[in-house]
Formats: C-alpha cells, sequence, structure tokens
C-alpha cells in the first residue's frame, strides 16, 4: 500500500499540470480573440459602413425600443 505522501505528491503534481494546461489555453484564447479583433478592425477600415446598412441599424434598434417599451407596459 503507497504511502500517505504518494498521493499528496500525486495530488500536487496533478494539480499543477491542470494550472498551467489551463493558463496555456487561456493565452491562447486571448490571442485568438485578439486576432479575431484585428481582423475586423482591418476588414471595418477597408469597407466601412454603407448608409444602407446604418439605416437597418438604426431601423432594428428602433424596433427593439419600442419591443422593450411593449414588454415593460409602456404606452407609445
Amino acid at each position: 500500500m503507497p504511502e500517505p505522501s504518494f498521493y499528496l505528491m500525486t495530488a500536487a503534481f496533478t494539480l499543477i499540470g491542470l494550472t498551467a494546461v489551463s493558463l496555456i489555453a487561456l493565452r491562447g484564447w486571448r490571442d485568438w480573440i485578439a486576432l479575431k479583433t484585428k481582423e475586423l478592425e482591418q476588414q471595418r477600415e477597408e469597407n466601412p459602413p454603407s448608409a444602407t446598412s446604418r439605416i437597418e441599424v438604426a431601423d432594428l434598434k428602433e424596433r427593439i425600443r419600442k419591443l422593450e417599451a411593449i414588454a415593460a407596459g409602456v404606452e407609445l
């Protein structure tokens, strides 16, 4: 039967390994998000939004405002 120190060391090494894998995964996630952000900024610079798309966004915002008012029970 293994000694208690064996279990303690196994648990410690497992925790250290899990922490290392988690930190590496977090770093990769942050780098991927930064890459996607740069891609979106570059695309936005190359293709600025058209007037039509801005009008559509304003229309959608107005619809959302009306739906929120209906949900809150406010008369428009």
